[in-house]
């Protein structure tokens, strides 16, 4: 007896065979993967060969301006400073210790601005120039002083130097 032409096997897939179009895809997709992870490794090895010049390492010491006693959990925020001067967008945050202490290793070389938020304290903040291996960076912080209201009285109170020029002889005076 003839055997007749033969049938596409039926394997749920209907009458066509998909099995070789999905195992084509599955691969594509496979590979695909593999060159975005194979390039995500490529880009972060290049980004971390990108060299900074020199480093520094920066220690600060946060202390009562009043006695000398350290200020703990007090935040010193740092901020890179561009050539126009400028704050960069980012910044890094650090908590003192117990001790009032708190230090960063690799700060590249230039300028940093520093500002420490402690509660209870005037807030801090001015510029450095990091231009050493190791800085060690001492901050007094003061206390709040009192506010100055125009509804207290102050009569007795000697009246607030407006002359901004009190220390330049150059002053124009009529003659």
């Amino acid at each position: 007896m003839p055997r007749a032409p033969s049938q596409p096997r039926l394997l749920g897939w209907g009458f066509f065979d998909l099995r070789p179009a999905l195992k084509y895809s599955l691969m594509r997709q496979i590979f695909s993967f593999l060159a975005v992870i194979l390039l995500t490794f490529t880009l972060t090895a290049a980004a971390a060969s990108d060299d900074l010049g020199p480093v520094a390492t920066l220690n600060f010491v946060i202390l009562k301006a009043d006695n000398g006693k350290p200020v703990r959990n007090a935040p010193v925020v740092m901020h890179f400073v561009n050539e126009k001067g400028k704050q960069e967008k980012g910044g890094l945050e650090l908590k003192t210790d117990l001790d009032g202490k708190a230090s960063y290793d690799g700060v590249p070389y230039g300028k940093l601005r520093v500002q420490v938020l402690a509660r209870g304290f005037q807030t801090y903040g001015a510029d450095y120039d990091v231009k050493q291996p190791t800085m060690d960076i001492t901050i007094r912080l003061n206390r709040p002083s009192g506010q100055y209201s125009i509804y207290d009285d102050h009569s007795g109170d000697k009246p607030p130097d407006t002359n901004p020029d009190k220390n330049n002889d150059n002053s124009q005076k009529p003659k």
